[in-house]
């Protein structure tokens, strides 16, 4: 069993082509790539905390039509942009507004926001969020898990750190 984490999937949202200028020429084209690269990530044994704006749900019934697609046990950490027709859509394992576990022995605590700070942030918990789709300089022990920080696909735990530690690497030159 592989846990992942993913957030800001925003399904059925025509706003995110314009706003977030994702790379898709339409809609059906988006929800397509991303279910893809969920099927393509995660398996029918694994574990998917998605930490909010999974879908806009119009027209009505599409956030289960999208979870039926989608293989893995499914978390829900409820999103601004989530309304009650996703949060009651079947396929869900759970739906919270926040979230605390401990994962390969580091805590971590999970909203759809990000924290300025978080329980035991001074322990060496680590804050995963949604929300600012990559827009946030990230603060210690803080990771966006957004499809749009993670090449539209949910991502481990291990992956997250990777990414944070290669974006610090210094550049070298031949």
């Amino acid at each position: 069993m592989t846990v992942f984490f993913t957030a800001d999937t925003h399904f059925s949202d025509p706003r995110v082509l314009r706003i977030d200028r994702r790379p898709f020429p339409d809609l059906p084209a988006h929800d397509a790539a991303l279910i893809a690269a969920w099927r393509e990530r995660v398996g029918a044994g694994d574990v998917v905390w998605h930490l909010g704006d999974f879908a806009r749900d119009a027209p009505e019934g599409r956030a289960a039509e999208i979870l039926a697609q989608l293989p893995g046990e499914k978390h829900l950490i409820v999103g601004n942009n989530d309304p009650e027709s996703v949060a009651r859509a079947s396929g869900w394992a759970s739906v919270a507004p926040y979230a605390e576990l401990v994962h390969e022995g580091t805590r971590l605590v999970l909203c759809h926001y990000p924290f300025r700070t978080w329980r035991d942030s001074g322990r060496g918990a680590i804050d995963l969020h949604g929300h600012s789709h990559g827009r946030l300089a990230p603060i210690t022990r803080q990771y966006d898990v957004g499809v749009d920080v993670h090449d539209f696909r949910p991502v481990t735990l291990d992956e997250i750190r990777a990414q944070r530690r290669r974006r610090r690497a210094p550049r070298r030159t031949a």
